[in-house]
């Protein structure tokens, strides 16, 4: 064992912890010959998974909002945040290979027994947020389509865990399998939203190019950091860590670059897919309801109830509505799947998974229900906002632990972050809490 190794083993206080998701654990083959395709495809997948959490149903209402309000200003502020979370994915990606760690291990590892269990709760308050968004999300998608009354919609949701633990019964790429579809899935729905809206080619380029009326126009600022706070999403972080490891990669300095550099293109490709719906989805309002005039569309269910009558087709709001079905299909996957990762990494403990899933998708229901069935869909609408707004809270105590990490030389070794790339990272960290926190504030106070 070479003397880097070494120093890499004593960083860590805990070196013979379980591994992350053991069931799945380093379950998937790579060939150790052929071309490079053949290695490319047996990586492709935790990318995929990853992805889902950028273009979920939380994400949907700033990006309809952005378009109808300011038409395609704003596709920079959507390209900008994710090019921040290829970055970020990236380096999630190279920590799990490298360490054989995930995100929670880590940080309950490194910090106090006190400060862990902070982060722990903060983070389990961030998975039951999230797991909200896709409940409401699903619910919806489920009212929109067949009628469904939102507070049936929100208890039918509950049996998803029973897919999930199906799948991953038969194989972890039968759960990426499954998401890769449903991606692809929104992709052709919003790719005929756009055939059917007809948009300016023209604008939609000049969209793309950052203008200085982002920073000056209040209320354009404030939808663009909305689409910043709601585009990066820290339970993504958590479960990019854990899921690279699911790959039987070369357990030495060789196998873990290559690891490393198929990993980072998988996650890269993944969220350019993301940034494709994301835009697609401000692209569909800035051509729909800005053009005429309507700039106060923000909610899922009246965009549903417009697209149909203004597109001349009822296909619009049906390719919609499945869109978001498949959206808050996908996210339940991997929400719950991070739910397991998080309890288990933080608190070194094993639960069954049916029951640890459970637990995450009560914790998500039981206010969803409550507030449905008080409050109506207005309600519905306004939980779907806080969720948004606590994950947007949680984000800097997963940032900024996984950027602390990647660059600590004992805890990487040679795969350290070199001094480019650290201060990179920090910028983005600093800059992604800095607006999260001005978004919090003034959707608490303003």
């Amino acid at each position: 064992m070479s003397e880097q190794t070494l120093n890499m083993e004593t960083a860590w206080r805990q070196p013979g912890s379980q591994p992350s998701l053991p069931e799945v654990h380093r379950s998937l083959n790579i060939p150790k010959t052929g071309s490079w395709i053949r290695k490319i495809l047996a990586f492709i997948g935790p990318g995929y998974l990853v992805a889902v959490g950028y273009m979920d149903p939380g994400n949907w209402a700033t990006d309809l909002a952005g378009g109808s309000m300011f038409g395609y200003k704003l596709l920079a502020v959507i390209m900008l945040s994710n090019l921040m979370a290829i970055l970020l994915q990236a380096l999630s990606a190279k920590f799990g290979i490298v360490t054989g760690r995930d995100l929670a291990q880590a940080c309950r590892d490194h910090y106090s027994k006190p400060v862990a269990i902070c982060l722990w709760v903060l983070a389990e308050l961030m998975i039951a947020a999230c797991d909200l968004a896709e409940v409401i999300g699903s619910a919806i998608a489920l009212n929109l389509l067949f009628g469904i009354p939102l507070l049936y919609g929100v208890l039918i949701t509950a049996f998803d865990v029973l897919l999930i633990l199906l799948l991953q019964n038969k194989g972890f790429r039968y759960i990426e399998s499954i998401v890769i579809a449903l991606i692809v899935t929104i992709g052709i729905c919003f790719g005929v939203e756009l055939f059917l809206s007809k948009p300016n080619v023209k604008e939609v380029l000049s969209g793309f190019v950052p203008t200085p009326e982002i920073v000056t126009n209040r209320e354009m600022l404030y939808i663009a950091i909305g689409i910043l706070g709601a585009t990066v999403m820290p339970h993504n972080l958590y479960l990019h860590t854990s899921i690279v490891q699911t790959r039987k990669f070369e357990q030495n300095s060789a196998g873990k670059r290559e690891a490393i550099r198929f990993a980072t293109i998988d996650s890269t490709v993944a969220l350019l897919f993301a940034l494709f719906i994301n835009a697609a989805i401000l692209i569909l309002s800035a051509s729909t309801f800005h053009k005429a005039g309507m700039t106060d569309v923000a909610e899922i269910g009246d965009a549903y109830n417009l697209l149909s009558p203004m597109l001349g087709t009822t296909a619009a709001s049906i390719l919609f509505a499945v869109a978001l079905l498949a959206s808050g299909q996908n996210s339940t996957l991997t929400g719950t799947l991070a739910g397991q990762i998080i309890m288990e990494g933080f608190l070194n403990i094993r639960l069954k998974p049916w029951l640890r899933r459970l637990i995450t998708r009560l914790i998500a229901i039981i206010p969803a229900v409550i507030v449905t069935a008080v409050a109506g869909e207005k309600g519905t609408a306004n939980l779907l906002i806080l969720s948004q707004v606590i994950l947007s809270l949680q984000l800097s105590f997963a940032v900024i632990p996984l950027v602390q990490f990647t660059g600590d030389k004992r805890k990487m070794g040679e795969f350290a972050n070199p001094l480019w790339l650290s201060i990179l990272a920090w910028t983005v960290a600093i800059v992604i809490v800095a607006l999260n926190v001005y978004l919090l504030f003034n959707t608490i106070f303003g």
